[in-house]
């Protein structure tokens, strides 16, 4: 099917700037994971796999229209990342504990995941609060400069998550405190340790 253009609205930029903004905590993950030699741990990269399913939801509403179902997949996107980044304060909740990874700006990276997947939950509700009740889309939409580059972000961190995760783990469990990178030698795939 033909991609057609449809007039614009607030809601499709904000989609766009929301698919961004779900590729944003990945990018500074992956700075991270090189300037900071900080390999990430299996609980991190699932939280970067939410930041992706958040990002993917808010680019199906770009290309196929605003729907209920695309923010579904926000919403569930979000809870997963929140439970899985809770998890993880919650190893790391007792005095004394350093916890995993440098603190970005004071915070943990996995604290920082809480509070961005509660400000999408609360964000994503309000859109389909105040989003009125749309015409279908014929078809696939032409998309524009901004959304462009949003999908193709997102593509990329996606692509260069799953090469990441591949290197550090291989094709077994990923190690619970990696220390290098399976494909180089450096790492262990599926040594799981226990605390």
């Amino acid at each position: 099917m033909a991609a057609t253009r449809h007039p614009r609205g607030a809601v499709e930029r904000i989609n766009a700037l929301c698919t961004i903004g779900a590729c944003l905590p990945i990018i500074g993950a992956i700075y991270e994971q090189f300037a900071g030699s900080e390999l990430p741990c299996p609980l991190c990269l699932l939280q970067r796999m939410a930041f992706l399913g958040i990002g993917i939801g808010c680019a199906l509403n770009l290309k196929f229209g605003v729907r209920s179902s695309h923010y579904a997949i926000v919403l569930l996107s979000a809870m997963a990342g929140a439970a899985v980044s809770i998890r993880q304060v919650l190893l790391h909740i007792e005095p004394g504990d350093p916890g995993y990874g440098g603190p970005v700006l004071g915070i943990h990276l996995y604290t920082w995941t809480t509070v961005l997947c509660a400000f999408t939950i609360t964000g994503t509700a309000l859109l389909m609060f105040f989003d009125g009740p749309r015409p279908s889309a014929p078809g696939p939409r032409r998309l524009d400069g901004l959304e462009r580059a949003a999908v193709w972000l997102l593509v990329l961190l996606t692509i260069a998550n799953v090469a990441l995760a591949f290197a550090m783990c291989g094709f077994g469990a990923c190690p619970d405190d990696p220390k290098g990178y399976w494909l180089f030698g450096g790492g262990v795939s599926g040594a799981i340790t226990k605390p």
